[in-house]
């Protein structure tokens, strides 16, 4: 078994390598003058089981370029199997049609990745569950939820009597896999879409009087949304509201709003590599999700059960 990581997040590659007692594999990935993705394996990795490790994170273009041109030097250099891991998955939120003339993003970037020479995918928290029947290869979708309601339970006193919250109604299942962790209620916010990165509630389904809340979600770009929903439900009856989000896309000004919003904290994992702003907020916290990865890698590399991982 052999852990090639491209640029987009070494930090993480790095921790699951040392979960796996595993040293990187020896590569350049590197840019000719006109940005151009060179890449070369240093070693090698002929009839290997091999991992790629890359989240298409901004630069989302960029790194999912990187991702495929790693997967077609590994298919060259003859790797008996090659997994692309990527804890998070761009384009994901392109997975239908939106309207006349739309693509479908998310199905293209899997025909791409597929086309490559890509044998299995591993993500975690899939936009939308279907994303999964995009790939003509088996596709492992791993859960943050037992992860984030384990450090719930380490930093929330009480944390049976917090209300879980969904922030709108497709995301019922995700928030409700945590809720039913802890042993906690749900709720549901109502949230009407305006167009793209926009939206506003439109009604609180769940009585949160009083109630410290914890927003569940697997991604947060702009964090407008975000700091909108905390703030109406703290204009419902709240006494606090925090929020624990799979993927901190975090572009722009999102830090700062964050900063500047009711929420009392907002955790991330570490799918996507932390900008300096992110870093720098006081009320952004980070759990690492390498263990989780690095469990799922070596379950994939022995031919064992990854479901377990959330039984």
């Amino acid at each position: 078994m052999k852990l090639l990581a491209g640029n987009s997040n070494r930090t993480l590659a790095q921790a699951v390598a040392s979960h796996l007692d595993l040293p990187l594999t020896r590569a350049q990935v590197k840019r000719f003058p006109d940005n151009e993705v060179w890449v070369t394996i240093d070693e090698n990795v002929r009839g290997e089981d091999v991992f790629v490790l890359q989240s298409t994170s901004y630069p989302a273009n960029d790194n999912l370029m990187e991702l495929l041109i790693c997967i077609d030097a590994l298919k060259r250099a003859s790797a008996r199997r090659i997994t692309a891991v990527m804890p998070y998955f761009g384009y994901a939120r392109q997975d239908r049609k939106t309207g006349g003339r739309t693509p479908i993003s998310a199905k293209l970037v899997a025909n791409l990745i597929t086309r490559a020479g890509a044998d299995r995918v591993l993500t975690m928290d899939l936009h939308s569950g279907q994303i999964q029947g995009f790939f003509d290869i088996p596709t492992d979708n791993l859960q943050s939820a037992p992860l984030m309601a384990a450090d719930i339970k380490a930093n929330y006193a009480k944390a049976d009597e917090l209300l879980i919250v969904s922030p709108d109604v497709g995301g019922v299942v995700r928030a409700l896999a945590v809720a039913s962790r802890l042993n906690a209620d749900l709720a549901i916010v109502d949230k009407r879409r305006s167009g793209p990165g926009k939206s506003e509630v439109a009604n609180i389904i769940g009585d949160v009087t009083g109630r410290r809340l914890v927003i569940f979600d697997d991604i947060v770009d702009s964090a407008g949304t975000l700091c909108s929903a905390a703030q109406s439900l703290m204009d419902a009856g709240a006494a606090e509201v925090s929020a624990y989000i799979t993927h901190g896309v975090l572009s722009g000004i999102a830090a700062e709003r964050v900063k500047n919003s009711v929420l009392k904290e907002l955790v991330i994992t570490d799918s996507i590599e932390a900008s300096d702003e992110v870093g720098a907020c006081e009320k952004i916290r980070t759990v690492g999700c390498a263990a989780l990865i690095g469990e799922a890698i070596r379950r994939i590399a022995n031919e064992e059960s990854v479901s377990k991982l959330f039984d």
